[in-house]
């Protein structure tokens, strides 16, 4: 079994190589964002909920939020292990994860740090932003998710550290040159077969 959370920055290209390092672990991609478009598509309780705090342009509540992911870890795929991608975000999520997960008798096993320089991510999301015409993503407003990002994951990143199971990831590279290190870091995770 392989229980991994992968954190960064917003731009660090943390979809990108959740995906990657799930393939090769064999595992699913656990993903907030997935589990608010499938329970909205689904119709679940929960997705309505969600759906109401999403359209009016507000954040869905933790207690939603941790719900849904409750209900996807105890899925039958993700027995055998997950790559988290988004979740959890702030030191209470990381509680409510921790109580998901000794309630299935597992705990996670690493969390996977992708480290870019803000210069870097900023340059790379305006880039981004004028490929997909998103007139929305200024730097001003890129620039204040870098503070959230910080303000809200730094505890989380000290929090791990202090399990031992925090690895950084030098993710300023180009994309095959990162899932190499990741892969790397997920080689020493993977149990033998």
């Amino acid at each position: 079994m392989t229980t991994v959370l992968l954190m960064g920055p917003p731009g660090a290209g943390k979809g990108t190589h959740a995906g990657h390092l799930a393939d090769h672990l064999g595992v699913p991609v656990i993903s907030t964002g997935d589990l608010f478009r499938r329970n909205i598509a689904d119709d679940t309780e929960l997705g309505r909920t969600a759906k109401r705090y999403l359209d009016a342009g507000e954040y869905v509540p933790d207690e939603v939020t941790n719900e849904m992911v409750r209900d996807r870890l105890a899925a039958a795929d993700a027995a055998a292990g997950f790559v988290l991608d988004g979740y959890p975000r702030t030191l209470t999520q990381a509680g409510v994860l921790d109580d998901i997960l000794d309630e299935q008798g597992r705990e996670l096993d690493a969390a996977l740090v992708l480290q870019v320089a803000v210069d870097s991510l900023v340059h790379r999301l305006l880039r981004r932003a004028e490929i997909e015409h998103r007139s929305d993503d200024t730097e001003e407003v890129i620039r204040r998710r870098f503070e959230v990002y910080h303000e809200q994951t730094a505890p989380l990143i000290h929090f791990y550290a202090n399990r031992g199971i925090h690895h950084e990831v030098d993710a300023s590279a180009d994309i095959d040159t990162v899932r190499t290190r990741v892969w790397q870091v997920a080689v020493e995770l993977k149990p033998a077969a």
